[in-house]
Parts: structure tokens; sequence; C-alpha cells
């Protein structure tokens, strides 16, 4: 399977993860706070700096905590990358 690579903004840290795998556990390591893990409380929300479209759709959890019209927010624990590379803050 090929590798994508998640890139933290506040220290340029990459992590590479297999292409269709979740963000959580990497973004968890590097600091984001989770709680429910279950796309209710938004304690995980991130903002998508750059390579938004490397990642899947907003989940129907991710759009009742947001909203619809969220373009750069997402919340990590629903979150799979599809490839290439994704720049996350915090």
């Amino acid at each position: 399977m090929s590798k994508s690579k998640l890139i933290f903004d506040h220290n340029d840290e990459e992590v590479e993860l297999e292409n269709g795998s979740a963000i959580a556990e990497a973004c968890e390591e590097a600091g984001v706070p989770f709680a429910c893990t279950e796309g209710v409380c938004g304690t995980c929300v991130i903002v998508v700096k750059e390579g938004k479209e490397n990642l899947t759709d907003p989940t129907q959890e991710e759009k009742d905590f947001l909203g619809e019209g969220t373009v750069d927010e997402r919340l990590a624990c629903q979150c799979k990358i599809k490839g290439g590379c994704v720049r996350i803050s915090f």
C-alpha cells in the first residue's frame, strides 16, 4: 500500500501513514486533544491548511457538529487520509 504524509503546522513534524488510514492516532501523538472519539464532543477539531482533498469526505457526525458549510475545520477522530499530503493545525 502507498504512503501518505500528515504534516503538523505548529512544528513541521511529518508522519507517514498508509493510504486509507485514520489520522486520529497520529494526531493524538502530536498533541491534538481527544475525548469521545465518536464525533460528538468536538475536542479534536483540526484546521486543514493544505490537502483537504486528500482526506475522506466529512462524516455525518462532522456535518452535525461543525455545520454543513465548514470548509477547513474537521474532526480528527473522523478523518482518514486517502493519499498525498495533508497539513493541519490545531
